[in-house]
């Protein structure tokens, strides 16, 4: 898969485009629940703070499975793995969850993360 123009066409690449697409209303989503919201509120809200790592779950396994049906997509996302990580460390270690690297990846990450998946997801957008 190349980045810009790369038109998917097969059953498999389809069904990753919906992952892809999974992620990034994800992203949205966690954008909605941050916006205006400075840290030390975000620091301060259980509520916040767990429907943050909710979509990080969520991104995490997207991705995932967009790998899993279409290697490709690690051309497009090369830090997917660390993204997958992150995930499993919400999931299976989540007393360790350091809500400042969440917040440094909300920061940080997540805009460029969003930025690609629009990119693709506007060139090929996924079938129902």
């Amino acid at each position: 898969m190349r980045h810009a123009g790369f038109l998917w066409s097969s059953e498999m690449q389809r069904e990753a485009l919906k992952r892809l697409l999974d992620a990034y209303e994800a992203i949205a989503a966690i954008e909605r629940f941050t916006d205006n919201c400075p840290l030390d509120v975000y620091l301060d809200n259980e509520l916040i703070q767990s429907a943050v790592e909710r979509k990080f779950e969520i991104i995490g396994e997207a991705l995932k499975r967009a790998l899993e049906t279409d290697p490709d997509v690690l051309n497009l996302i090369p830090e997917l793995h660390r993204i997958v990580g992150t995930r499993n460390r919400i999931i299976h270690e989540y007393e360790a969850v350091d809500q400042l690297i969440l917040w440094d990846s909300i920061q940080n990450d997540l805009p460029g993360l969003r930025r690609t998946l629009l990119v693709v997801l506007e060139l090929n957008p996924p079938l129902p």
